[in-house]
């Protein structure tokens, strides 16, 4: 398969119950490439709840997606992911929990996140190389959503404005919603997902993921943090 842009996730372990039910709920099974069928619950439009999400499948961003710079080999940039994780310790952190970004639902850390920003920080650095610089329309538009000092210094040096100091790990739920639709989701999420979440949550490896011509996102390969 041909692939637009490549990215750095962290995937769910899909045998994990907790990752089962957000990866239906999302619709969309990156690790096999197929659409799932999703719950039917209650009082929420799931398929328009998760519309926005569901091509790029259960993840958090580690290094956001680019498109490979010319000269550079897919082989290239997965033999630099091997040895990459192979430097990398796992993580551990406290949990999961359901939380509001703005908008948007979706699932943040709870505990320090301080070896977790050291490893996504490694990620964005190390494979940069293989980055090809963003279009102009595409800085135009990060830069019309409104951006802090350290936002477009970002931007301006990794190609992405939320990253580094300004890096939230964050397992996105839902597109934007108005706020009854948003309160509704949260309390079915809190009912039927939270009581899975992990305690403690360990990240034990990196996906490299590639996005499809439909946009739609599928991994490529996990590498074990061995570090």
């Amino acid at each position: 398969m041909t692939f637009t842009r490549y990215a750095i996730y962290f995937a769910p372990p899909q045998d994990a119950r907790w990752a089962a039910f957000a990866t239906s709920w999302l619709g969309w099974d990156m690790e096999t490439g197929r659409k799932v069928a999703q719950p039917v619950l209650e009082g929420v439009d799931v398929a328009a709840v998760t519309e926005v999400p569901r091509k790029y499948g259960l993840h958090a961003t580690i290094k956001p997606p680019f498109r490979l710079r010319s000269g550079c080999s897919v082989a290239e940039l997965q033999d630099a992911c091997a040895l990459l994780a192979a430097r990398q310790a796992p993580v551990t952190l406290d949990g999961l929990e359901i939380a509001r970004l703005g908008r948007f639902l979706a699932l943040r850390t709870r505990g320090d996140e301080g070896a977790l920003n050291t490893l996504a920080a490694a990620c964005v650095r190390d494979l940069d190389m293989f980055r090809a610089p963003a279009p102009q329309a595409e800085l135009d538009r990060r830069r019309a959503a409104g951006l802090t000092a350290q936002q477009e210094t970002n931007l301006d040096h990794w190609g992405y404005p939320y990253v580094m100091e300004s890096f939230r790990f964050h397992i996105t739920l839902s597109g934007k919603l108005d706020k009854a639709t948003l309160a509704a989701v949260q309390a079915v999420l809190q009912s039927q997902l939270a009581p899975l979440l992990p305690t403690p949550f360990h990240i034990t490896d990196l996906a490299l993921v590639g996005e499809a011509e439909d946009g739609r996102f599928h991994l490529i390969h996990r590498y074990a943090l061995s570090g």
